[in-house]
């Protein structure tokens, strides 16, 4: 009898359901995977305005991971926003003591579409320090272009990638390229370098749409494809959701 796998996205609410985790929850159902989800933020936003962010404890947090992980075997698990990187590490390191084996894909994001700022990045030092911790303990990094090109301000794009995958795994996203829009890019651990060309047709901007790949991603490696074939798979599954409708808000389609 086939049992779908459990996977838990830790996010925030975003009471639109274009982006956090209801989003990561429609993309794990349509991949035939069973959502689990633990809330890092109660967000005032909908697809086209973000005015508030209220952080949810780091110990109602942990309390929530806790119970999920002593009722159900969790192997992937993917993170949305949090306040900072030091709670991101105080959770990474409850998903390994839960469970070792653990793959962690994390996107980081810096600032909403609609351009609310989630982190504080003035204390620079702390800030890549905690982030450098944090990476040895995920499996998968999904920054966009202009993420990426914050989270070392000090180092080039190339030399960012360099850096990160010496610890773990980057999937580049291409939404915000200057150049070839849509074009994404895997840099493995082992110096793999593999590029995924955009094919969908009348794809639209949608709020939430970095969530979107990144969850499905997550859902592919949980259903056992290997890291290439889950992000190929994911990005072919967001430009779905792109090209349902020319709104704001994508559908998920099963």
């Amino acid at each position: 009898m086939y049992s779908r796998p459990y996977v838990l996205t830790i996010a925030g609410f975003d009471p639109s359901s274009g982006a956090g985790l209801t989003s990561d929850i429609k993309a794990f159902e349509a991949m035939q995977c069973y959502g689990l989800a633990v809330c890092t933020a109660n967000t005032i936003q909908n697809d086209i305005e973000f005015t508030k962010c209220h952080w949810i404890d780091i110990e109602v947090i942990k309390n929530q991971i806790e119970i999920l992980f002593d009722r159900f075997d969790i192997e992937y698990v993917k993170i949305g926003i949090i306040q900072d990187w030091k709670i991101l590490n105080a959770i990474t390191d409850v998903l390994v003591e839960k469970n070792e084996k653990i793959k962690i894909v994390f996107d980081p994001i810096l600032k909403s579409s609609s351009q609310f700022d989630f982190q504080n990045m003035s204390y620079r030092t702390q800030f890549e320090s905690e982030f450098d911790k944090m990476l040895d303990k995920i499996y998968l990094l999904t920054p966009n272009y202009q993420e990426i090109e914050k989270l070392y301000v000090d180092k080039t794009i190339e030399e960012t990638i360099k850096h990160i995958t010496s610890k773990t795994n980057v999937f580049l996203k291409g939404g915000h390229r200057k150049d070839t829009v849509g074009k994404d890019q895997l840099f493995t651990k082992n110096n793999g370098h593999f590029t995924l060309n955009p094919k969908g047709q009348n794809n639209s901007e949608k709020h939430g749409s970095g969530c979107v790949v990144s969850s499905a991603i997550t859902a592919y490696l949980a259903l056992g494809f290997p890291l290439l074939k889950a992000c190929f798979k994911g990005k072919r599954y967001n430009e779905k959701v792109l090209s349902s409708n020319p709104g704001l808000l994508g559908y998920h389609k099963i």
